[in-house]
């Protein structure tokens, strides 16, 4: 924690001392690197405003994010703002790299802020950077006419000052009212406590199914078995080599050993199969399923 501070201390020094450009040499650094990729230009313009990127960054503290990364955050916005700006709409560097950069840094709490994101839509970012001002401002205005406002009345007005869904807003207060927390977390304060991920339900099969399953695949296999046995030699080798082998034999390959053409092999195979669903038929239909 001190060598962050170090640090934090060390870069906003350093850009402190970074140069103030005037108009004229923003624009002529902003057209080199445009037009030339001029990257000697762009670091002195990143340079030159990163103290821009510092004091923004700095704001955003109160999060629980750490220094140093909102101002790598910022200064990534700063960059993505020298790259797109375009010095020929005649408005200033800096007017329009506080719009990077703050979606930059904002983007980044968000997506640090919980496991579960929290959000993505400009509505819910908007929720999540301002509910709790516009909801002091509320509550400051109700008390001073001497009202009281319930939670659902909070949430209908500050979906209407801020412009969003009333959903969003029940949503949000949920997400900023709780952080996360371990599911290896006891549930109670004693040593020995069940732990919260003890209470969650086994996905997995459970011993009965496990059980249940290895009957019916038993019974099947005996039942197919016993309808292959029935069936002549011939079809029974057909069978067998088309449908048991880990690589099935093709109806020419069958055809040539055993004298015949491919169209006799498939027929023999399909009167075969027509002989051994009669036998299943009589024990069970779910069977069936094999010879689709």
């Amino acid at each position: 924690m001190a060598l962050d501070s170090q640090n934090d201390m060390s870069l906003t020094r350093k850009a402190m001392k970074a140069e103030l450009l005037d108009a004229e040499t923003e624009l002529r650094l902003a057209h080199a690197w445009r037009d030339d990729r001029d990257e000697a230009a762009l670091h002195r313009l990143i340079n030159a405003y990163m103290r821009l990127a510092i004091s923004m960054a700095a704001r955003f503290r109160r999060y629980g994010a750490p220094m140093n990364d909102l101002v790598q955050e910022a200064g990534l916005g700063l960059m993505k703002a020298a790259d797109k700006f375009d010095p020929d709409r005649g408005v200033r560097f800096s007017t329009y790299a506080v719009w990077w950069i703050k979606a930059s840094i904002q983007d980044y709490v968000m997506r640090n802020w919980s496991m579960v994101r929290t959000g993505s839509t400009s509505s819910q970012k908007s929720l999540f950077f301002n509910m709790r001002r516009v909801q002091a401002q509320l509550e400051r205005t109700a008390a001073a006419q001497g009202a009281q406002l319930d939670r659902h009345q909070l949430h209908q007005l500050i979906a209407s000052e801020v412009g969003v869904p009333l959903r969003d807003v029940e949503m949000m207060d949920g997400r900023l009212s709780g952080g996360d927390f371990s599911l290896n977390a006891t549930q109670s304060t004693e040593d020995e406590g069940r732990e919260w991920i003890d209470a969650l339900e086994d996905q997995g099969a459970q011993a009965a199914e496990l059980v249940e399953d290895r009957h019916d695949r038993a019974q099947l296999r005996e039942w197919l078995l016993l309808a292959m046995n029935d069936l002549p030699e011939r079809e029974r080798f057909i069978v067998r080599e088309r449908k048991l082998r880990d690589t099935p034999r093709t109806l020419e390959n069958l055809g040539e050993e055993l004298g015949l053409s491919k169209e006799r092999i498939r027929q023999l195979e399909a009167a075969a199969f027509q002989k051994m669903r009669k036998s299943l038929e009589t024990r069970a239909r779910e069977v069936q399923t094999f010879f689709a």
